[in-house]
């Protein structure tokens, strides 16, 4: 949202914590850009098309959508339930498609628009433990590159798969060996930093990016070049 905001442009930021967002915001108004800080849960559908409504009323228009949130932590394939499955499906994937197409209009109202959306390595890498987690932003990532068939040409849409980025939250709970381990097996011996990814969502919805769409850019330091994480 900052990049954004340096760029140029007004934001409208959502979480489930309105705390966790609305510091950014403040951050954003200090650059002279509007911001809108928003409570959202994306898994409740009914919260989704609230918080589009709003941004569109508030903010008098729609050109760009982020689809950041997801995650979901190791699980063992043969104890973890269906329910839950579907539940980081819906969490990963989802929301994602529901946000895009509640945006799409507004977009194309606009005259243009652009969707990017925050997969992961974890989409290609084979590893155990992350059955879940990987066929979820395996399918986020292959959705991208559909939606980008059926958008265009008038909408972007593509993807940013980071690799293993040093997250405040991940600094405090990684162990020292893990950490070490990780940039040892990563071409440029060192993690990366959530700016990385900013900045490649930025070209992703400027200008310089405007004969691309479809593709899923690989942010990890050559990780996905690499036998990382065997």
């Amino acid at each position: 949202a900052l990049a954004y905001a340096e760029a140029g442009a007004d934001v409208v930021l959502a979480a489930r914590t309105l705390a966790d967002v609305e510091a950014v915001a403040e951050e954003v108004r200090s650059l002279g850009r509007r911001a809108l800080a928003l409570s959202c849960d994306v898994n409740d559908s009914e919260q989704r098309s609230a918080l589009v409504t709003q941004a569109r009323e508030q903010m008098g228009r729609i050109t760009h959508l982020v689809n950041n949130a997801g995650g979901a932590g190791p699980n063992d394939p043969l104890t973890l339930s269906v329910e839950r499955f579907e539940e980081i499906m819906r969490f990963n994937v989802s929301s994602a498609y529901h946000l895009s197409q509640l945006c799409v209009p507004h977009m194309r109202e606009a005259g243009s628009g652009n969707i990017i959306n925050i997969t992961s390595g974890a989409a290609r890498y084979a590893q155990t433990q992350f059955s879940a987690y990987g066929t979820a932003k395996a399918a986020l990532s292959h959705m991208t590159r559909l939606l980008a068939q059926d958008f265009a040409p008038q909408v972007r849409v593509n993807g940013i798969a980071p690799g293993p980025v040093l997250t405040a939250a991940l600094n405090g709970v990684l162990p020292v060996a893990m950490r070490d381990g990780m940039i040892k097996a990563t071409p440029l011996q060192s993690l990366g930093e959530v700016e990385d990814i900013a900045a490649a969502a930025l070209y992703l919805a400027s200008p310089a990016s405007r004969w691309v769409t479809g593709k899923i850019l690989e942010v990890d330091g050559g990780a996905e070049s690499s036998v990382w994480p065997g």
